[in-house]
């Protein structure tokens, strides 16, 4: 059979490259080896929608993506969990007091709306944070989604959804010339292919500069009101983008449920999936500097997931290269995913059809890397 493109990976940023093709004409086929859509690091994510500023790339890319957010949640359903609970930049001393004016100033240079919080109004915005604090940043448009069932949206509502054909439990193995093949011999013609499938994409292209970050989530019981807004330490955006060892940061988010979703941490060199509950530990001890009655709330469940991670922290977006022709990556968002999925899809369909770009694409693009020339997998 023959599409006009394939887009292999289900999960969050595969679905938004999906459905932009799909809003183009295009017919779309994608393709995920798991057995249902969002199930690798979507679900293993926190669903945040948070503009970043650890680069001028990643504050470009992060508010431009979650601006269509914003403008596409009234169209999605209470099952996607869609909630403007805004995130707070919590300053534990005066250090990081000032470091809070200083994402203010960069926020500001880029239209983002920001409240800088004294001490005083910090506690009345989170009443269960630790005293004394210095103060904080609130960032009122950030928001959170239950990405698997957004990305399910994307696929089976968005304009172009009859446009789209997906295909489960349906294992990629290798790529040529406008053709992918599968586990079970198949191969399907394509005008272009999008490899969309995160740390999997490396099977297919292996000479992509991805790693692996491993993280771990812990759910609490429902405690409805406890936190109000996703709630953050100043430094988690330098332990977000560390580069090796293990660290741990404090990262949590009020679930429409009622639940307190807890992060985060990273670790490199390893591909094992198990829980480790010496991390978790050391994640629930950072927490408790921020909120000291978090380790008397009920825990309900802990899991792991892995990031696909690139040297720069940016994500990759834009064509293969030439020894691949018709092949497109949209992979790399490390913690990002979710928040830069929708700029994803508009970035790559724009690229595609040859039109202008809303952001500059370059610092995206997979050629800022030097590499190794590619081969078929």
């Amino acid at each position: 059979m023959t599409v006009d493109a394939v887009v292999i990976g289900a999960g969050i940023v595969g679905a938004a490259c999906a459905a932009e093709l799909a809003a183009l004409g295009m017919t779309v086929e994608v393709l995920d080896a798991a057995s249902g859509i969002g199930g690798g690091a979507t679900a293993a994510g926190m669903g945040h929608i948070v503009v970043m500023n650890d680069s001028p790339a990643e504050l470009a890319l992060s508010r431009y993506s979650r601006e269509l957010w914003l403008a596409l949640a009234p169209s999605l359903r209470a099952a996607d969990a869609f909630a403007q609970c805004g995130t707070l930049w919590v300053a534990a001393d005066d250090e990081e007091y000032n470091a809070a004016r200083s994402l203010q100033c960069a926020f500001a240079d880029a239209h983002v709306k920001t409240h800088l919080l004294d001490a005083v109004a910090l506690h009345a915005c989170e009443p269960a944070l630790a005293m004394p604090m210095a103060g904080g940043l609130l960032v009122p448009d950030d928001a959170i989604v239950y990405a698997p069932r957004a990305a399910q949206w994307l696929l089976e509502h968005s304009s172009g959804h009859r446009n789209i054909r997906v295909r489960l439990a349906c294992d990629a193995t290798g790529l040529a010339q406008n053709e992918v093949q599968l586990a079970s011999g198949e191969r399907i013609r394509a005008g272009l292919v999008v490899v969309a499938n995160g740390l999997a994409a490396r099977r297919l292209v292996p000479s992509l500069p991805i790693v692996p970050k491993k993280g771990h989530l812990l759910i609490t019981d429902r405690y409805p009101g406890y936190i109000r807004h996703q709630i953050l330490e100043l430094g988690y955006i330098a332990s977000a983008h560390q580069t090796q060892g293990a660290s741990v940061a404090f990262n949590a988010q009020p679930r429409p449920t009622g639940q307190v979703l807890l992060g985060s941490s990273r670790q490199f060199d390893t591909l094992d999936p198990s829980t480790e509950w010496s991390v978790l530990a050391r994640m629930i001890e950072r927490a408790a500097r921020y909120l000291p009655s978090l380790p008397t709330l009920n825990a309900m469940r802990a899991w792991t997931g892995f990031r696909a991670a690139t040297p720069d922290g940016l994500p990759i977006i834009g064509p293969a290269g030439d020894a691949l022709p018709s092949v497109w990556i949209a992979a790399g968002h490390e913690g990002l995913g979710v928040t830069t999925s929708l700029a994803t899809g508009k970035l790559l369909a724009a690229q595609i059809a040859g039109r202008q770009t809303a952001i500059d694409a370059a610092p995206y693009r997979l050629e800022r890397f030097p590499m190794e020339a590619p081969h078929d997998a």
